[in-house]
């Protein structure tokens, strides 16, 4: 049975950091490209980045370009997501999810699985 998990989620003052984690099981974690994709409170998902199952190759939303950083770890089957210069606008539910293929649109027939989320809130 595929399962994500993510943690690493908290409150932090703006213009902080955080790094988030995506650990991944019952799958072949790089055979796999993975994304990070955020719901903010009342508010529909948006697509954050993306990674390829190498590592090698990632894209990234306007809005968070130059600030988040997507990585893998796959010898620990772990995906991760740096934030940093943190908005208020960044508040929200930040998810991981299994890829079929490399995708930067959400949604897309190219989601798999997908964790049960990490809250981060960015307040002063």
């Amino acid at each position: 049975k595929v399962l994500l998990v993510e943690s690493g989620g908290g409150s932090v003052q703006p213009g902080g950091s955080l790094r988030l984690s995506c650990k991944a099981s019952g799958f072949t974690f790089n055979n796999y490209d993975m994304s990070w994709v955020r719901q903010p409170p009342g508010k529909e998902f948006e697509w954050v980045s993306t990674i390829d199952s190498t590592g090698r190759d990632a894209s990234y939303a306007p809005s968070v370009k130059g600030r988040f950083t997507i990585s893998r770890d796959n010898a620990n089957d772990t995906l991760y997501l740096q934030l940093s210069s943190l908005r208020t606008e960044d508040t929200a539910l930040y998810m991981c999810i299994k890829l079929s293929y490399f995708t930067t649109d959400y949604p897309d027939p190219a989601y798999q699985e997908k964790g049960q989320g990490t809250l981060v809130t960015v307040s002063s």
